[in-house]
């Protein structure tokens, strides 16, 4: 790999840095689709924005401060407020979620330290980029905000084969995982993860989560047993596997045979 790049809060997400380094969201992706992740890098797919993404990211610039909250809206302002005045329905809802989480004192207290805190760190013989929502060197931890539409809904993964919350269902707890070993690279400390999780419901509900140390070691394995090829993926030293799924792959997709009914479930 190149010399490694010095990241700082404007090129944390450029391509450059997204060539150099791995990133959980970079090995989630590469996950899901090897083409989508390496048109990605190479500039000639770029994923749309949702309106999801825009709400959460509206939600964490709230607890950055107000400089940050305010320059947020006002470079998102037409996707915020409607023309005649008021905003849109899920702003609202993000409102009453920031209220919620503010208002109670223990998810403060959680979310309290140093905010958007970058740090890197070569794990698994490649090198890695976190940015930390919120991390407290007194107290040796450090936590991230998540909005979720149920904190008690159940999803089926094939990862762990057997129902699972939100938190494993969207690899938070792989999350977590990489970014105590990258912190602890950095400070020679183990600290310890927690998640703010606030919903998306009416009113919201919200809980401060802890992880059982059990959990990260199946999480480091399975790094292991992906992160080489993934590695060679992004190298160009084998090709990138199609998942004919998502949406770079449905919009590129060219049919050259047919497909047997069972396909359509179990491909």
């Amino acid at each position: 790999m190149p010399q490694t790049i010095s990241l700082d809060k404007k090129n944390y997400h450029s391509t450059k840095a997204n060539k150099h380094y791995f990133s959980v969201s970079q090995f989630k992706s590469f996950e899901e689709c090897e083409a989508r992740t390496m048109a990605e890098l190479d500039g000639s797919y770029t994923r749309p924005s949702t309106n999801a993404l825009l709400v959460g990211s509206y939600v964490h610039a709230a607890f950055e401060g107000d400089e940050t909250f305010n320059q947020f809206i006002e470079e998102n302002n037409g996707a915020i407020f409607k023309g005649r005045g008021g905003k849109y329905a899920d702003f609202e809802t993000a409102d009453r979620m920031i209220e919620t989480v503010k208002n109670d004192s223990f998810c403060m207290f959680a979310l309290d330290g140093e905010k958007e805190q970058i740090y890197t760190a070569n794990l698994w013989g490649v090198d890695w980029k976190i940015k930390v929502d919120s991390i407290n060197h007194d107290r040796k931890t450090f936590s991230d905000l998540k909005t979720t539409q149920d904190l008690h809904k159940r999803y089926w993964s094939t990862k762990y084969d057997d129902w699972v919350s939100f938190v494993e269902a969207w690899d938070y707890v792989l999350q977590m995982a990489v970014y105590r070993r990258v912190i602890e690279e950095n400070t020679g400390v183990l600290y310890t993860p927690y998640i703010v999780a606030v919903t998306k419901q009416n009113p919201p509900n919200k809980a401060v989560l802890h992880f059982a140390e059990s959990r990260f070691g199946f999480e480091y394995e399975y790094i292991e047993t992906k992160i080489e090829r993934m590695k060679d993926v992004k190298a160009g030293e084998v090709d990138p596997i199609r998942c004919e799924k998502c949406d770079y792959c449905r919009m590129t997709k060219r049919t050259r045979d047919t497909m047997e009914i069972g396909e359509l479930i179990w491909s």
